[in-house]
């Protein structure tokens, strides 16, 4: 994408528009609209908002690209949204009326739910895109369910009319069935032909409410999202709800207790433009020095330092990371590389968290938390894309509450670092509650697939000729690669969505992984002990077949504790010690042949087993497990 279009280039900051006219000083609250886009993955969330961009002249038809508010190449590679997105829009309605519109478009994907809670507490109203041939999916019910948390008001707009298999008609029953929304007024819209957009623009203005706000009140600002900028330190997206943010204000944030001076305020449109000042109801962009990003918390308030609020407005939860893995730089002298990289990222990311780690296999990482498996595979890929960094991923696993013996709880994110059996009273795993749509005809397969994972079965109806299942699973069985295999056996029809519903106490053990009897600490993991046995053969079969042959019998071994639960063997490569011998006395060829054996024994004590790094990238790839 051009840099003109990236509302988050350097570039835009260093060109004229620093001296450019300051834009208009205020809106009345009644013409100010806030409005999400929410919607399944690929239900055509990012090409509406092109469209309505392209419809109020945000941006020329010359300046115009595909995704032209996904900024990362990854997003439009991969066809996601990752980051949730703003812009303000001008809009002259039918009735004459000039409307300031303030769009977000968010992500569709679970991993990233946390992206779109933030965008939904800062509007007033969603615009709700459901597929007219693919109908209400699991991730629509779950951001609709969220979006009725804030109070808003849903306009349901069912996209992609054009498309041969689009059933309208049938999606409407299937939101008033489902979720319960009149869709008796749904737009019917193809954002990629351009069908319904005044439509939805107008939806937009007339069902969906002006914000409230007082502008002499004291200052209460929103902190919804903040980013590195290499120029210009953290830029901080904020909602104002009362009162005016101006630039030369000291301001405040109430949680975080640092001060600051506002040098910058201003919208995208999607390009930036400086204004004077935010009013209530408005959502924009502040700049103020602040060089520290962790200073800036999401879901903090701002105020004034000279006229402060009473209390802060209630925020957002804490981000909580669900997945834990080590990442290892392949070379080790690359460790300060992965440091810098892993903190700049962090920088953009605030649901990734990472802390030092290191371990007898693979030498110095860290290990890193993020909210689902998705998130893990973009973050190791900006990492290997962005930093050039050649990594290896140890394999995923959840936080583990152990509940000592002396009554201490401890909360455990690697493996490695389970203490003693003998000390350990019970461990707790935590578990989620999955609803799965699909087709009928891959039911039975994937009813198996979650009995296989420990799965309680909860509910099981039809909606609209689909079959919905709801399930209760640790959390521990889906991570490694239970959406793969959902895909997989569902054709790619099935859709999932999960949210956690706490610990419970489970079978719980750690197995090793021991090559020549030494643990390797970077293959340890935690298993219920039903499943040790199969993942313990599993494991060692892969790395019979990985590890190169030696001139001596290694042994390849899963324990739990003191007990071998599987075991391979990779047979000694074979050195012809007698080839120097041209005829002579056998009993010359026996001694060579005994000196031979005796140096084997000797070296099967002391000899050290090299495991290739591949061999570690291969027995910890992600969902190679069945």
């Amino acid at each position: 994408m051009d840099d003109i279009h990236d509302c988050r280039h350097p570039q835009d900051w260093l060109t004229a528009r620093q001296t450019a006219a300051i834009g208009p000083l205020m809106t009345d609250l009644s013409h100010i609209r806030n409005f999400s886009i929410i919607a399944h993955i690929d239900h055509g969330k990012s090409t509406l908002a092109d469209r309505l961009i392209q419809r109020t002249g945000g941006l020329t038809d010359r300046e115009m690209s595909a995704q032209v508010l996904d900024n990362m190449d990854i997003e439009k590679e991969r066809g996601i949204t990752i980051k949730a997105q703003t812009v303000r829009l001008d809009y002259t309605a039918r009735n004459g009326e000039t409307y300031e519109l303030n769009l977000m478009d968010t992500p569709g994907h679970v991993d990233f739910a946390y992206e779109v809670s933030r965008s939904l507490a800062a509007c007033e109203g969603a615009l709700l895109v459901v597929d007219a041939a693919q109908g209400v999916e699991a991730q629509t019910l779950a951001n609709v369910y969220q979006s009725i948390e804030h109070d808003h008001e849903i306009v349901p707009v069912i996209n992609k009319i054009d498309l041969p298999a689009a059933e309208p008609e049938k999606v409407k029953a299937e939101i008033e069935e489902v979720i319960g929304l009149d869709a008796s007024e749904a737009v019917l819209a193809s954002a990629k032909s351009g069908i319904g957009i005044d439509d939805i623009l107008e939806a937009v203005v007339a069902k969906i409410p002006a914000p409230r706000g007082n502008r002499d009140a004291s200052l209460e600002a929103m902190l919804v999202d903040s980013w590195y900028d290499p120029y210009l330190g953290v830029v901080i997206l904020v909602r104002v709800m009362n009162g005016v943010i101006k630039k030369g204000q000291q301001i405040k944030f109430m949680i975080g207790g640092t001060e600051h001076l506002i040098d910058r305020v201003g919208c995208f449109r999607p390009k930036i433009e400086q204004l004077a000042e935010l009013g209530p109801g408005e959502i924009g962009f502040i700049t103020a020095q602040i060089k520290d990003i962790s200073q800036t918390r999401v879901g903090d308030t701002i105020t004034t330092v000279k006229n402060p609020a009473k209390a802060p407005l209630p925020g957002f939860k804490e981000v909580q990371p669900v997945v834990f893995c080590g990442l290892f730089p392949v070379d080790a002298n690359d460790f300060e590389k992965l440091r810098d990289s892993i903190s700049k990222l962090r920088l953009n990311d605030a649901s990734f968290s990472f802390e030092m780690e290191t371990s007898a296999a693979l030498g110095f990482g860290f290990r890193c938390g993020f909210l689902g498996l998705l998130h893990l595979e973009i973050i190791q890929e900006r990492l290997t894309r962005e930093y050039d960094l050649d990594l290896i991923t140890t394999a995923p696993s959840v936080v583990y509450d152990i509940h000592m013996n002396d009554g201490e709880l401890r909360h455990l994110h690697n493996p490695a670092d389970m203490p003693d059996a003998n000390h350990i009273d019970y461990i707790e795993e935590p578990w989620i509650e999955a609803v799965i749509y699909c087709p009928d005809e891959y039911l039975g397969s994937i009813l198996k697939l979650c009995q296989d994972r420990r799965g309680i079965q909860k509910n099981l109806t039809y909606v609209g000729g689909r079959a919905q299942v709801t399930y209760e699973l640790p959390l521990n069985e889906v991570v490694f690669d239970f959406y793969d295999r959902l895909k997989s056996i569902s054709r790619g029809y099935a859709s999932f969505d999960y949210h956690q519903i706490g610990t419970r106490e489970g079978d719980l053990v750690k197995m090793q992984i021991l090559v020549n009897n030494e643990p390797v600490d970077a293959l340890s993991m935690i298993v219920h002990r039903g499943a040790a046995e199969a993942r313990g053969r599993h494991m060692c079969e892969r790395l019979k077949d990985l590890i190169p042959r030696h001139l001596f019998k290694i042994p390849i071994q899963a324990a739990i504790g003191g007990k071998v639960i599987a075991r391979e063997t990779i047979a000694a490569l074979r050195k012809d010690v007698t080839a120097k011998c041209y005829g002579g006395d056998i009993t010359r060829k026996k001694k060579l042949l005994e000196k031979q054996k005796e140096g084997k024994k000797r070296m099967r004590e002391y000899g050290s087993v090299q495991i290739p790094q591949e061999a570690f990238i291969a027995a910890l790839r992600m969902g190679d497990e069945s």
